[in-house]
This record gives C-alpha cells, structure tokens and sequence, in this order.
C-alpha cells in the first residue's frame, strides 16, 4: 500500500468523500520520536484527518490542525500543505496513565489555520475538546465552526494510518434528497481494521456498490518537514541577543531541534553574534 488520497462524488447529488492511506509517510513521522502507543494511535487519527480535509480546500498554503490540552497530553499538531505533503508531532507529559482523547488532553482546544503560502490572510478557528475521539471533535468543528455537514472515520496502527471522510456539499443543487443520510448509513458499517487493510477503490465498492459514484484518480501524499537553518535563525532573533548569547556563554552553542523531523540545527558563538550582527543590541 502506498502513501495516496483519492477522492470521489456521488453523481447527482450533493455528497463528497475521500479516503487516504499513510504507509511511508506515517512511519516517517514515527521514526522522529518514541512516541507512547496512546499518543501514536491519535497522532496518526490526527495526520490522517489533515490530508482529509485539505481535500475539501482550495488551499494553497498549509492546513495545521492543533490540539492543546491540560492534561497529560498538552499538544497534537498535524499540518498538511496544498501538494498533500505532511507532517505532525506531539508533546505529552510522563507517565501516561490514561487512553483516549478526552482523559489525555482535560481541558482542551481545538486550533485549526489556515496558513496561507503567498503571504495572504491567516485564518484560524478554535473550538473547545469536549469529544470522545478527534473525528467527533473535527466534525462537532465542522459543523459549528463552517456549518459543513462532516463525517469521519480514522483508524491508525503502528505502521498505518488512514481515513474516510464524507460532506455533505453546501450550496449544491442535488436530484437525491436522500443521498446524505443514505452516503453516512453506508459509511458507517466501514470498520477500522477495513480502512487500514483495503485499498480505496475497494472500499468505495464495498461501502457504496448501489451508488452512481465517481472515483477521482489517485493523489501521493508525502511526508515532508518544512524547517530549515534560516528559519531557526529567524527564531533565534525574535528572542533577541541578551537570551541567545546566555545559552551561548553558557553552553558554548545553541541547539535547536526540529520537533517534526528531529533535524539538529546547531550555532556557535561566532554564528550567533552574525544573527544578531546589524543589531545594535
């Protein structure tokens, strides 16, 4: 199986849908950290969900999806660009003695933006975490944040990732009144092992073998890490140079690591003073 979305319509009515599988890529993001198998199977849930609803945007930028929370789980990131490449992270506290979204992030928020590339407007929208699952909590955002009818199904297992995601189309004209809830009855018997194991266009013929579907060809997605020294550096600056040259004296160099890629970006003395070398301070 290999890294890929596919996206398809229900001919005459007003319903979309896509699937995506991570192999490759979601190993990638694995192979960054040792990450407990209770933050791994959201993370992955979570990664999945990003390529899903990019799908849906004409975005040429980055959807980042973000959940900040209280408990011992204090930050979930998955960010996916327009050309479908993407990564994600997390930050917990140990020991973990819970499962689930709910007992892991407390009292939580769910961030999500809108990340322009060309420098237009960013767009972010918040809701609270009060789901049992990140694909209640995306569709309870979907619906009181962008009134779009939204299901999802995720599934992830340490190698693989995956999932499907049906909307319901606002402002299209549909021949089918029953269409949506006949596409969400139908979706719904997909099992997780299903998802995981099937490739899309059998599950499209599982789910949805009596309906006039249209199968889009299949899209790569990539895992791909958009850190780089410059913008460390950029980083470095906006603390300033009393902070950065502290570590500095302190350490002898500054350290960064990418919490993506696990990429080390180190700068010694004489790197640091040529951040700051048109600086007065």
């Amino acid at each position: 199986m290999t890294d890929s979305l596919q996206r398809f319509v229900f001919e005459g009515a007003a319903v979309r849908g896509a699937i995506v599988q991570l192999d490759a890529a979601w190993r990638a993001a694995l192979e960054r950290r040792a990450y407990p198998d209770a933050i791994a199977d959201l993370l992955g849930e979570l990664m999945a969900a990003s390529v899903l609803l990019t799908s849906s945007l004409k975005l040429d930028g980055s959807l980042i999806l973000q959940i900040q929370g209280q408990g011992p789980l204090k930050l979930l990131v998955a960010e996916c660009a327009g050309d479908l490449a993407v990564r994600a992270t997390a930050k917990w506290d140990e020991p973990l003695h819970a499962s689930g979204l709910a007992a892991l992030v407390g009292n939580g928020r769910f961030v999500i933006t809108l990340d322009p590339k060309t420098g237009g407007e960013t767009y972010q929208g918040v809701v609270a975490v009060n789901a049992p699952s990140v694909a209640a909590a995306l569709e309870h955002y979907m619906q009181q944040s962008e009134q779009v009818d939204t299901r999802l199904w995720l599934a992830c297992a340490r190698h693989h990732a995956a999932g499907l995601m049906i909307q319901r189309m606002p402002g299209v004209p549909s021949h089918d009144a029953d269409a949506w809830p006949r596409a969400e009855a139908l979706a719904h018997t997909i099992r997780p092992d299903e998802l995981l194991a099937l490739d899309a266009p059998t599950i499209v013929r599982r789910l949805f073998h009596e309906e006039d579907i249209r199968l889009f060809d299949r899209e790569v997605v990539t895992f791909r890490c958009s850190c780089s020294r410059d913008r460390v550096a950029n980083m470095l600056r906006m603390l300033g140079p009393e902070e950065v040259r502290s570590v500095v004296a302190e350490r002898s160099e500054v350290e960064v690591s990418c919490d993506f890629c696990g990429r080390r970006y180190v700068f010694d003395r004489v790197d640091a003073e040529q951040l700051f070398a048109a600086d007065p301070g």
